[in-house]
């Protein structure tokens, strides 16, 4: 890969998220990662042995210490996105932010605002809208040979509830809990897959184990002003899991049959939020791999078209038209890790068009919002602040 200079990139917040990226940020050229802020001691040591990376205690410090930073990747809680974003913002740096990118919507039109008044570029990513499959589903609906986009329907069957978490994660009122978390993929997924521009939600939210509060599944409908529809399904309960509609693949792109999968039944033994922290920080290190050997799965996603419809294979799409059937192999040369940075770098050097841009994120999080709010209503609801590609 050519690149034309080096962004200098601080981080915070090193669990899950962050760590997957570490190696995307190492691949990439057009990237220097030169420090990371986290307020876990414990992992000084871990980030003193990166060559080149200082690390801090606080964004503050970091800031002032690193001046030449130019980027920061902001994976902290949810519930300090805002803050984390709006400091870096003032300071002239550009962020790229993990989903869901707020907490609420008028959180994430303030960080939209702070970008745009700023100058400055405000991405939102990872999101699994940049799995291969996706981008690939994607190009062939623009291309047209399939006509026009008409359904898409997508369904998650895991064990997320069970998964350690901190309370946080599972406080809608504080981003958590299925509906922000995973629909925030599910929900980009499909607005990438329809052009953006929804106009309603209709959703179901399920709050479905009194011992492990928060919202764990819903059924979401979504319409869109070009005509096509779409269902967003995600059941995080730990019964049956979409790898078994899903040849037995993972989210991340491994072969994981029944006899081996590690699955979180109910019922599940109480731990302290102490305990349960600490499971969670020694999960963060290998829970999301750089490399696999298959196309990711995140659920099944199957596109209706006009003339045919699209679903994942392992090794990549298959396409059923009406008279013909035909398996696309695609590369797992690159994680969709990679492709975030990709698109970043593009957008940071060479002024591309971001796609998962500040509007765009703050797009999703009001599908997000809207569920959970339609559910309590029991009614549609039309949506305000969708943008298209």
């Amino acid at each position: 890969m050519t690149v034309s200079r080096k962004i200098k990139v601080g981080i915070i917040g090193l669990g899950a998220a962050a760590q997957a990226f570490l190696p995307a940020f190492e691949k990439h050229p057009g990237f220097e990662l030169i420090g990371v802020c986290d307020p876990n001691s414990a992992l000084q040591s871990q980030i003193s042995a990166m060559q080149g990376v200082r690390y801090f205690s606080t964004l503050t410090e970091m800031l002032q210490m690193q001046p030449d930073i130019e980027l920061v990747y902001i994976a902290s809680p949810t519930d300090l996105h805002l803050s984390h974003s709006l400091e870096v913002i003032a300071a002239g740096k550009h962020v790229l932010v993990e989903k869901p990118m707020a907490n609420s919507l008028v959180d994430a039109l303030k960080m939209v605002e702070a970008s745009k008044l700023a100058g400055t570029i405000l991405m939102v990513g990872h999101s699994h809208s940049y799995d291969r499959p996706i981008l690939e589903m994607k190009r062939l609906i623009d291309g047209g040979s399939l006509g026009a986009v008409r359904m898409v329907n997508t369904w998650c069957y895991t064990d997320w509830m069970y998964r350690p978490r901190r309370e946080e994660e599972l406080d809608h009122h504080l981003g958590g809990g299925v509906t922000y978390r995973q629909g925030a993929h599910q929900f980009d997924i499909i607005r990438y897959l329809c052009s953006g521009l929804a106009s309603s939600v209709r959703a179901k939210t399920l709050d479905m184990d009194p011992q492990r509060k928060g919202i764990g599944a819903h059924t979401v409908f979504i319409d869109f002003e070009s005509g096509p529809c779409a269902t967003a399904v995600y059941n995080g309960y730990a019964g049956f899991s979409t790898m078994e509609m899903g040849f037995d693949i993972s989210e991340w792109g491994f072969e994981e049959p029944m006899g081996v999968r590690k699955w979180l039944q109910k019922p599940r033994q109480a731990v302290s939020a102490a305990d349960e922290l600490k499971a969670k920080r020694a999960r963060a290190a290998g829970a999301i791999p750089h490399q696999a050997p298959y196309q990711p799965f995140f659920g099944v996603t199957l596109v209706s078209c006009e003339l045919g419809d699209i679903r994942q294979t392992p090794k990549g799409l298959l396409v059923c038209g009406r008279h013909s059937r035909e398996e696309l192999v695609l590369s797992t040369d690159d994680s969709p890790r990679d492709l975030v940075l990709m698109e970043l770098y593009g957008a940071l050097v060479h002024q591309e068009k971001v796609v998962h841009s500040a509007q765009w994120g703050a797009a999703n999080l009001e599908v997000c919002e809207a569920a959970i709010e339609s559910s309590l209503q029991r009614k549609e609801l039309s949506l305000k602040h969708q943008v298209s590609l």
